[in-house]
């Protein structure tokens, strides 16, 4: 990456919506439980690709749950993770945390959702979301997540775990009862599986946005509906680049999709997996993808339409992207 593009992605204000908090584990926290991790993991070197979703998946939770084990160490990753937000000018960003956690850890969601709540600075904006599998709704966790559309601090539900896995029928009526209760509801579809997965998740579920999504693009007409309705997709190309078979950052769907007006953003998924920014993230689409730097700043415009946020605070940052020299 030239300085000069690093100055212009530097300059102008953008949103993450696509991070797992667990996932965004700083690699010094990880290094202090285990350190044998003095190198980074071999998964950050540009050409690693896993085998499948299920080898990531157990890296990653061997990383994540060696420091995560108590909402103080929840705290203290979020500090340094949103610190480090700021510091690349992102001024709004929608995380989640894993409902395994409480599951199997034993841990108290309404005080790892505080606990994140408490670590966010000034000058930046949180949403917290619950991440719940596709058999996460065991006898155990069923009346918590009745519960949790109750936290207040929530800000939705997302749905998680290998798409592969059979959607059960609680799903529908728990998504359906988080939009009753105010809560926003995402849910990850299209990264393994392909756009007809995607169309179910939609006619199903109706979530108001997809993490990922990008696999859509096999199919036209599905494109052209996100299109016309507005959905956002929250796009990891990194991520997708390392994780999904046949995908490279060189021929990365995310220029489709842009293309044909779908409002995608973009994020970083599992940095301790990855070791990216939301730098890197922009900077791989101009250097693989041709992105310019109008383009550059609707991306930026995307996250900010899809915030969270007050209109007047959209409108502030929407305002301060139009200033921007192109």
């Amino acid at each position: 990456m030239s300085a000069d593009l690093h100055a212009f992605i530097q300059s102008f204000p953008k949103t993450e919506t696509h991070l797992h908090i667990e996932g965004a584990l700083p690699l010094e926290l990880l290094r202090r439980v285990r350190p044998e991790f003095e190198d980074p993991p071999a998964s950050w070197t540009r050409s690693f690709k896993f085998r499948d979703f299920a080898h990531f998946e157990k890296e990653l939770l061997d990383m994540a749950l060696s420091w995560h084990t108590t909402p103080e160490r929840y705290h203290e990753s979020a500090k340094l993770i949103f610190s480090r937000h700021l510091a690349q000018n992102v001024r709004y960003v929608e995380t989640s945390f894993a409902s395994g956690v409480i599951e199997f850890l034993g841990l108290d969601g309404r005080e790892i959702l505080a606990a994140i709540r408490a670590a966010v600075p000034a000058g930046l904006e949180v949403r917290v979301f619950l991440g719940i599998h596709h058999n996460g709704a065991g006898p155990k966790m069923k009346p918590i997540l009745e519960d949790a559309l109750g936290w207040k601090d929530l800000a939705g539900i997302d749905l998680h775990g290998p798409e592969d896995l059979p959607l059960e029928p609680w799903t529908a009526d728990y998504w359906a009862a988080a939009r009753t209760a105010g809560k926003y509801t995402k849910a990850h579809a299209g990264e393994f599986m392909g756009a007809d997965f995607v169309r179910r998740i939609l006619d199903e579920l109706q979530p108001q946005r997809i993490e990922h999504g990008v696999r859509a693009a096999e199919d036209p007409a599905l494109v052209a509906a996100l299109a016309r309705r507005g959905i956002g997709l929250d796009v990891c190309p990194i991520s997708n680049h390392k994780l999904m078979p046949g995908i490279t950052l060189a021929k990365h769907p995310i220029r489709e999709l842009f293309d044909a007006g779908v409002k995608v953003t973009v994020s970083t998924d599992d940095p301790i997996s990855f070791g990216n920014t939301l730098t890197d993230e922009y900077a791989a689409l101009v250097m693989q993808r041709g992105f310019n730097r109008a383009e550059l700043v609707r991306l930026a415009r995307n996250g900010f339409e899809l915030a969270l946020l007050p209109e007047a605070e959209k409108a502030r940052w929407l305002a301060e992207l139009d200033k921007l020299p192109l």
